[in-house]
Parts: structure tokens; C-alpha cells; sequence
């Protein structure tokens, strides 16, 4: 069984095709700055990597550049488009109508169509890619994977804010949370290294790039997680501010007279660790300037670290204990001084640090010593290929 696995931003296509007998990823590409002056796309299969600067007017363009690479006669794995038995799409935000992954039908479009006010910027081009799909496979079966789902299993008192019911009634003023796929098969795999089952395991998935989450799983169902609402709640980010008090937008618009759509900015786009900095939102740049002495960045790489360990020891006790913390993402799989400014606050739960075995990029490794209580792993994420099983668990 062939799947096709489709990420669309607003000006982009992520896309991988996988034979599922294996799991192998038979090519893998991306398209950039679908619908804006100066396209290109990448693509790569059986090692040879294949560049072009095509102009790409809309998805349906890169969808078609797509189908040309993976059926060429030199670079092409498949000989005809129709020999894909099923598309996977990543959609950012279900929204309560979805606590599982689902074959897409006109119902399941209207319902993310739904949900664009509570993600603006992910939905629209995430239907775009269905759409486009759609179109240039009429006859292939296509399947909705949410980043919302795995989170759906949060009781009230962990997902409801302290605000007049009547939102949440009215509007589904809640915490959703987000980046669930990859916390799910994270965690799973942990248990899997371990192994043991995923609902015998407590576990403390930190999904850390330039978005960044952390999700109490408790026994393979999530207790919580700090996204909320959006993904702009929680940790310390690239550019979002993560937890603040909220009177801080009314005290922001009496001072500097923006209306909300500019406070909504600053915090979505000019916070966090660039906020903080005043360098960049990219943690490689900002551990480089603190190393030339750049006080900002020393104290930005501070607060989100010790953000990460407050949010750790909440949901330790959340869980009443945890088993297994991991890292995970492009911080989290890279940033070894990250992750060791982190665990060093986490010794009263018994974690400590091996160093040696912490020096490592992008690699599945335990980084604790034989004697800690908890263990503490890197465990590199593939959102890809968990989108193509929860696909190939749906189409069968």
C-alpha cells in the first residue's frame, strides 16, 4: 500500500510518498512560496536530489510539479499517479468535532471550514491541499489527520478556562492543544524502545522548535498540555510570548494606543525568544551571541528553559509521577545545551543528566545514568510517517 502524505502551509507543500508494506519513504519533497514571485521545490528519491525554480501560481500547480517528479521516467518511483491508494493530510485544527482521524467527505471539509477562526493561518491552506487533491486524484481516498485529535481525551477541569461558561458554550472557548501528532508517536515509540505498552507509562512529551508544546500523557491518554485555545499559550517560543497576563493587551493598548489586531501581532510574531533577544527567533543564532557575551540572549535561553522545567514539574505532579521525559523536534533533537539546562532543574525527580551520552544531534538515545529515577530520552519525531498509519488504519 502506497500513501501519499500532504502538509500545505499558506505558501507551501510538504510532502512525502511511503510504501507502508515497509514504511520506507520512497521520495520526499517541498515546494516554497506556492502563489509569490521566485517558487522552487525540492524533491528527492533514491538518494538523487532533483532542484527546480518553477513558477508555482497555487497548490494545484505544486500538486501537479509533485505528481510530475514521483512519476518521471529518470527520478520517478511510481509509473502512474493512480497507484497511490491514499492521501494523509495534516490538519492543524478539528476543533471538538474530531478525536480521531477521519476519511475525508464534504461533511469533514465543511467542519474545518469551521474551524478557521480558531486557526486562521493553518486551516485555509490545509483544505487548499485537500482541494487540490481532490481534483488532480478524484478517485483516490483521502484521510484527515488532526493535530487537535490526540488531545481530545483531556477532561473538562484540565481543558476549560476559568471565564464565563457561556464561551464555551457559545464559541468553544477551550484549550484544544496542538503538534498532537507528533506527541503521539513519540510517546509511543518511547514505549516501544521501553518496551512496554503506552497506557503502562507516564509520560512528559516536550515538542520543542520554533513552536513549542509539552503534553502529559498519562497512560496513552493526554492529562495536558500546554497549548491552548491557539498555539500562542504556554512555553516561551521563537517569536510568541507563550503565558502572559492577559491585563498586559489592555495595558499595551492604553500606553501605545494599538488596537488589537497590532497587540495580537507583536505576540504571535515579535515575542518570545526574538522578543527577548532582539537577535532572532532561531535558538543557534541566540546561543551563538550569548557565547560573544550578549546578555539578551543569555537571559532569553534562560527563560525558555526554565519555562520547559515549570511546565516539566506541573505535569509531573499533574500525573501524580512520571516515567519517561523526552525531547523531541528541532530544538529538543539538537539543542544539547537546552536539554541540559533543563534536566538541571529536574533533580528532585530523581533525573540526572549523562553528559556524554547528551552530546548528540538527532539521534534516538537515552540521555540519563543507569541510577535516575526517571528516564530521560531524545526521541527524533516523524509526524510524516504517523499521519500515514493513522491513513493506512483508516483505508486498510
Amino acid at each position: 500500500m502506497k500513501v501519499l502524505v500532504i502538509n500545505c502551509g499558506s505558501s507551501s507543500l510538504k510532502y512525502q510518498l511511503l510504501d507502508m508494506q515497509t514504511e520506507k519513504v520512497l521520495a520526499k519533497g517541498y515546494c516554497q512560496k506556492v502563489g509569490i514571485e521566485g517558487s522552487f521545490s525540492d524533491h528527492e528519491a533514491n538518494g538523487v536530489k532533483t532542484h527546480s525554480h518553477r513558477q508555482l501560481k497555487d497548490h494545484k500547480q505544486a500538486l501537479k510539479l509533485m505528481s510530475k517528479f514521483l512519476t518521471d521516467k529518470k527520478i520517478g518511483v511510481i509509473f502512474n499517479i493512480n497507484e497511490i491508494d491514499a492521501v494523509g493530510h495534516r490538519v492543524v485544527h478539528g476543533g471538538e468535532n474530531f478525536s480521531h482521524s477521519v476519511i475525508i467527505d464534504g461533511k469533514v471539509k465543511e467542519a474545518i471550514r469551521e474551524c478557521i477562526p480558531l486557526a486562521p493561518l493553518h486551516n485555509p491552506p490545509n483544505l487548499m491541499g485537500i482541494e487540490a487533491c481532490e481534483r488532480i486524484m478524484p478517485n483516490t481516498p483521502m484521510v484527515a489527520v488532526f493535530d487537535t485529535a490526540f488531545h481530545q481525551s483531556m477532561d473538562k477541569k484540565s481543558y476549560l478556562y476559568a471565564i464565563p461558561y457561556e464561551y464555551y458554550e457559545k464559541y468553544g472557548i477551550r484549550r484544544y492543544g496542538f503538534h498532537g501528532t507528533s506527541h503521539k508517536y513519540v510517546s509511543n515509540k518511547v514505549a516501544e524502545i521501553l518496551d512496554t505498552k503506552v497506557d503502562e507509562i507516564k509520560v512528559i512529551s516536550c515538542h520543542i522548535g520554533n513552536g513549542a508544546s509539552i503534553c502529559a500523557i498519562n497512560k496513552g491518554k493526554v492529562q495536558d498540555t500546554s497549548m491552548g485555545l491557539t498555539p500562542l499559550e504556554g512555553l516561551v517560543m521563537g517569536t510568541r510570548c507563550g503565558d502572559i497576563d492577559p491585563a498586559i493587551i489592555k495595558f499595551l493598548s492604553d500606553k501605545e494606543g494599538y488596537n488589537i489586531h497590532k497587540i495580537d501581532d507583536i505576540l504571535n510574531k515579535n515575542s518570545g525568544l526574538l522578543g527577548v533577544s532582539g537577535i532572532s527567533n532561531d535558538i543557534r543564532d541566540i546561543e551563538q551571541a550569548e557565547s560573544e557575551g550578549n546578555q539578551r540572549a543569555k537571559l532569553a535561553l534562560e527563560m525558555f528553559a526554565y519555562r520547559v522545567a515549570k511546565y516539566i514539574g506541573a505535569y509531573a505532579a499533574a500525573m501524580n509521577g512520571v516515567d519517561v521525559v523526552l525531547f523531541t523536534a528541532g530544538v529538543g533533537e539538537n539543542g544539547i545545551k537546552v536539554r541540559e539546562e533543563v534536566c538541571a532543574y529536574l533533580g528532585y525527580l530523581g533525573i540526572y543528566l549523562d553528559k556524554e551520552a547528551n552530546d548528540s544531534r538527532g539521534k534516538l538515545k537515552e540521555i540519563t545514568t543507569s541510577d535516575s529515577k526517571v528516564k530521560v530520552f531524545v526521541v527524533p519525531t516523524d509526524e510524516e510517517l504517523m499521519i500515514a498509519r493513522e491513513t493506512k488504519g483508516l483505508i486498510g
